[in-house]
């Protein structure tokens, strides 16, 4: 590929999702900053608003299958650009909106109308690049994306200080409108690759490799947009006493790491893959990282608050990671499914912690408007038991490889058939090893 066509394909493919994906990053995490307004404009209780925002979880997870579908059979171009104007139309309704139902209505509008947003994009990668090139386009694509995260921080902050959040709204709607016109106009088509007999989405389903790797993907990344999305302001304000201006500074810079971690994260695992070794093995050091920056944050140890809570924000952009290891177990054919497969246990989970928190909360009375420590202990310990239970089941095979390896060296005698270590169908890029009984299973 020359490097002006290169440059072409940038302009004309890729930037043009990545701004659909900013707008899908901005709406998911914007109802953090704005969440005061909307309760005392509106009225909406805790658990209401956990609800209100979580709702574009859950729509956005019901639609990933069909979404993926529709990708691969009528290619980004044309889902995209649809949908995006419906979440413009979605993102109007919310500015206009006054009570619950019509502000949960529109925040599923707005849901439904990104669920393409980084699904699109990806496929349009995996259509139009190298394949050696799509886990670092990837991570870029990410990156961009997650500037709406940053946005929806101290640049979200400066423009409510001169308008109200229903203006802004307004503004969001007539930009995403914008950026779904822009794609149907720039982007070009690209011809579909007809399926193969088996690119179905049954055969994604009955992929035992990707059931192993799933869980423990979902529990961390969508936990870690329930946090960020939400609930890291709450925490902030009632546990750690911060006031407006460090509160947004906090958020703000969480969601600068969570732009650096989606750049580092697609450099690693390009450069890893070079190497021949799976991107599973970055996967696990991450949900380690992130299940020990949750516990030092409800064990309160004495750490900067911004380090856990950085950890915190780079592991929703470990989407990267996992999408970089359904690539290698998918052809380019089932990208669509297979992706948004992923997405719907990424975005359900990310639905469901973030309502059920709500619901924990307000189990414990609030004092002068604040929620107590242990409310938020109980609310992030349940998450962590739920991801340490996904990252034993992830691990269960090289676990298993290990106790095989140190019997034969406790009884200084040879494995026997049963006990050969194999290279693990999972695991297929890497150096990680299980019984070959168990892969053969799978």
């Amino acid at each position: 590929m020359q490097i002006s066509g290169t440059w072409r394909l940038i302009a004309r493919v890729f930037l043009p999702f990545a701004a659909g994906y900013y707008l899908s990053y901005l709406f998911r995490t914007i109802n953090a900053l704005i969440a005061n307004h909307l309760s005392s404009d509106t009225g909406v209780a805790t658990a209401d608003l956990g609800l209100l925002t979580s709702v574009y979880f859950l729509v956005f997870a019901v639609a990933q299958i069909p979404v993926g579908i529709l990708l691969d059979r009528f290619g980004p171009r044309r889902v995209q650009s649809v949908l995006l104007l419906l979440a413009a139309v979605g993102a109007g309704l919310f500015a206009i909106s006054t009570h619950f139902l019509s502000l949960l209505i529109a925040r599923a509008m707005i849901g439904l109308g990104v669920a393409a947003a980084l699904t699109a994009g990806l496929k349009s990668i995996v259509l139009w690049f190298p394949r050696e090139r799509v886990a670092l386009l990837n991570g870029y694509m990410v990156m961009l994306g997650s500037l709406g995260a940053v946005t929806a921080t101290v640049p979200v902050e400066h423009l409510l200080a001169w308008m109200g959040w229903r203006q802004l709204f307004e503004i969001l709607a007539a930009a995403t409108g914008a950026t779904a016109i822009l794609i149907h106009a720039v982007v070009p088509e690209r011809g579909i690759v007809p399926s193969a007999a088996r690119a179905t989405l049954g055969f994604v389903l009955g992929d035992r490799r990707f059931w192993r790797m799933a869980p423990l993907s979902a529990t961390c990344v969508g936990s870690s947009w329930s946090l960020q999305g939400l609930w890291a302001s709450p925490w902030l304000i009632d546990v750690e006493g911060f006031d407006r201006a460090s509160l947004v500074r906090q958020l703000f810079m969480m969601s600068i790491v969570l732009c650096a971690g989606a750049w580092l994260f697609g450099t690693t695992v390009h450069s890893i893959k070079r190497r021949g070794i799976g991107a599973e093995a970055v996967l696990a050091i991450v949900a380690v990282l992130f299940i020990a920056a949750e516990l030092s944050l409800i064990l309160r140890a004495s750490l900067p608050s911004i380090l856990p809570w950085s950890i915190v924000a780079i592991v929703g952009t470990a989407t990267v990671v996992s999408f970089a290891v359904i690539a290698d177990y998918f052809p380019p054919e089932l990208a669509g499914r297979a992706n948004g497969a992923l997405n719907v246990l990424h975005f359900g989970w990310a639905f469901l912690a973030q309502y059920a928190t709500g619901l924990v909360l307000e189990q414990w009375s609030a004092n002068d408007g604040h929620r107590p420590v242990q409310a938020y202990q109980v609310a992030f310990g349940l998450n962590i038991a739920l991801q340490i239970a996904t990252l034993v089941w992830f691990a269960l095979p090289w676990c298993q490889s290990i106790a095989s390896w140190m019997r034969s060296i406790l009884f200084l005698k040879p494995a026997s058939d049963s006990d050969a270590l194999e290279p693990a169908g999972v695991y297929q890029n890497s150096v990680i090893l299980v019984p070959a009984d168990d892969d053969a299973e799978w």
